[in-house]
């Protein structure tokens, strides 16, 4: 399989579970403005005609996937524009991803080298060709089908990440936030957080069809449903409030030592760690339960980037914690209660009481709390008291994670860094599994439910 084929597998496998709008009716321009007399409806097709210009969504877009088929003339050029202001321009004042025959004639030619070699060579750069998001990430080649074959584009913007899948093949995968810009231009749109689709028209007949929309805007801080452990729409249930499944034991507690383990080892240390698993923890009128002596839990599945709604309760004193793609994490302790196990003596004087917080504890939970280069801490205090529960809404893009704790934004769009590679020099892992913390407290947890996102 084709390196570029299987790298695109993932996006699309969550993509089959979008929720597709349709952007173009087949019939006429509706939900569409600008340059209308540019463009028409032909037979299910849009078409923007020779001397078309940019053609605008009426409704806005944040994250979203974009799929489309699209059908080139000779030396055709169109783009696609996103998070681009109404009238704006959409390479400068959003971003642009290209849409273009790189293989023309107008772009390409015979040039003459001074040892007389005639040599073919193109007139692009490498930022140009087509897919690739217009001065800032040159797209990879050789996917574009010959002339006058329909094309199958994916657009997917969630956050700062850009993916294109072109005809199955991933050709662009970036981080514009990481980015220097390639043109010498500012690209100030890459820095938009929303705005409208464009069809930018390069004066060319480019044909367009089965546009269509899935959006991947955050989630309400609050999941929708409200019957215990039943998914709301577009997320799926990782704990079925009656038993275990879906889960497993942490088979090491050094990460980096788990993913070496292989064949009969793995085998080995995963059935003894399930075991610890099942004399732990349990599963009490739709509640999960922990006791506080065995270890984590671990769900079998692997997530890259993703939503999460977690409900908890923790007692006076207790901490935990959830950890994301193996990697620690995102806090969980009693900010009210400054002890650092339940039963233990209050402080004895005030200098001792202000010394167990010189953690942070008080500052509440839902910090990247093993974060040394960028913050660790909440940005306010949100918890609820012990014995009440609490809900996270977690939002996982890339490397960045943002946390909502009961509504309140703790959390904004802050790196989780390797905990187990504190030199800085491995990234985190793509994907990997998601852990709630054992940390020698009771724990309770419900409603527990995630959205993937394509990535």
């Amino acid at each position: 399989v084709d390196a570029q084929v299987a790298a695109a597998e993932n996006a699309l496998r969550v993509l089959q579970g979008a929720a597709w709008q349709a952007l173009f009716n087949g019939r006429d321009l509706t939900g569409w403005t600008g340059d209308v007399k540019g463009y028409a409806a032909e037979n299910g097709v849009l078409v923007c005609n020779k001397g078309g210009k940019n053609l605008y969504t009426e409704k806005q877009y944040s994250d979203f996937a974009l799929q489309f088929d699209f059908r080139l003339e000779e030396s055709g050029n169109n783009g696609i524009g996103i998070r681009v202001p109404m009238n704006g321009h959409p390479s400068q004042d959003g971003m642009e991803i290209q849409i273009l025959d790189h293989d023309g004639r107008l772009y390409n030619g015979e040039a003459v080298m001074a040892n007389g070699e005639k040599k073919q060579l193109s007139w692009l750069k490498p930022w140009q060709y087509h897919g690739s998001v217009y001065g800032l990430v040159p797209a990879r080649t050789g996917y574009l089908k010959p002339v006058g074959e329909w094309n199958t584009q994916t657009i997917i913007v969630i956050e700062d990440h850009i993916m294109v899948i072109l005809n199955g093949a991933l050709i662009v995968d970036a981080f514009i936030e990481d980015l220097p810009p390639l043109d010498g231009s500012a690209h100030p749109g890459r820095k938009n957080r929303t705005g409208h689709l464009v069809l930018a028209g390069h004066d060319d007949r480019v044909e367009f069809r089965n546009l269509q929309v899935a959006d991947y805007s955050p989630s309400p801080t609050k999941p929708a449903s409200s019957e215990l452990n039943s998914a709301p729409a577009g997320f799926a249930a990782i704990f079925n409030g009656t038993g275990l499944e879906g889960w497993k034991g942490l088979a090491h507690e050094n990460a980096n030592e788990r993913r070496r383990l292989q064949g009969d080892a793995l085998q080995v240390a995963q059935a003894k760690a399930d075991e610890q698993m099942r004399a732990h923890w349990s599963v009490a009128d739709g509640v999960l339960t922990y006791d506080g002596k065995g270890q984590s839990l671990c769900t079998a599945q692997d997530y890259g980037d993703f939503e999460l709604y977690v409900d908890w309760k923790i007692p006076a004193g207790a901490d935990s914690g959830i950890y994301l793609r193996g990697t620690p994490q995102i806090q969980i302790w009693d900010p009210w209660d400054p002890r650092n196990k339940p039963g233990a003596a209050d402080p004895a004087n005030s200098l001792e009481w202000v010394s167990q917080y010189s953690n942070g504890r008080n500052l509440g939970s839902g910090g990247l709390w093993n974060n040394r280069r960028w913050r660790n801490a909440p940005t306010q205090l949100a918890d609820r008291k012990p014995g009440e529960w609490n809900t996270f809404l977690i939002r996982m893009v890339g490397d960045k994670v943002t946390i909502w704790l009961n509504d309140k934004l703790v959390v904004d769009r802050v790196r989780l860094e390797n905990y187990w590679d504190r030199d800085g020099i491995e990234p985190l892992p793509r994907a990997d599994q998601i852990e709630l913390q054992h940390h020698g407290s009771e724990l309770y947890f419900r409603n527990l439910f995630v959205r993937e996102l394509p990535w």
